[in-house]
């Protein structure tokens, strides 16, 4: 269940629990609709390097992610060198697996081969939910993990080369740039993020 929270009164969803940095990015972040491409791929990177971890984990490493990875710019991490992967392995401020440092490459050069396709990449994810925001309207514990739509969009997106994008991660990205509301009805976001996507456009 939600519960006010101790500071505020406000009550949330409870996964962010009180930690000011969480509660921010709950209120703030989680479910607004982002259309802008290098953002969305930026999140989608984060949530992979999220697998096995909670996101709180990688939420108070975001800013050294962004200064180890050229500020998620496809274009500047495909000319970092080979060598400089060694480094990464080395910075303590990520998590210093070397699959999802390269994953973060990997998914750099296919974002570009889509870019040379003349495909905008914040249409092709948010084809999968018809340019459109899901609305729901959950309550309890009902939020899935997956879905079809999540099924779908990481079956795509493995073939178009990207890597550490699963059902369960696509889901859980989908979550956070705002393709489907599942802050739970009582939660005091929901009915702002319920507006926010009503009026949203690509």
């Amino acid at each position: 269940m939600t519960k006010p929270n101790d500071h505020d009164n406000k009550t949330r969803c409870s996964w962010c629990g009180s930690d000011p940095q969480y509660v921010a990015y709950h209120d703030e972040v989680w479910g607004r609709p982002v259309a802008d491409s290098r953002e969305l791929f930026e999140k989608l990177c984060l949530d992979g390097q999220q697998a096995g971890l909670s996101w709180i984990t990688i939420l108070k490493k975001q800013a050294n992610y962004q200064r180890a990875f050229a500020d998620f710019v496809p274009e500047r991490i495909v000319e970092l060198p080979e060598s400089y992967k060694l480094e990464l392995m080395e910075n303590a401020g990520i998590v210093r697996n070397r699959l999802k440092i390269e994953s973060i490459f990997r998914n750099a050069r296919a974002y570009l081969a889509m870019q040379e396709k003349g495909q905008d990449f914040a249409e092709f994810l948010w084809q999968f939910s018809d340019g459109t925001p899901r609305i729901f309207a959950r309550q309890g514990h009902d939020i899935p993990t997956s879905d079809a739509v999540s099924d779908s969009m990481a079956k795509a997106l493995k073939k178009a080369g990207f890597n550490f994008v699963g059902t369960t991660i696509c889901y859980a990205f989908m979550q956070a740039v705002g393709m489907v509301n599942d802050h739970r009805v009582d939660c005091h976001c929901y009915e702002p993020v319920c507006r926010e996507m009503r009026n949203f456009s690509l």
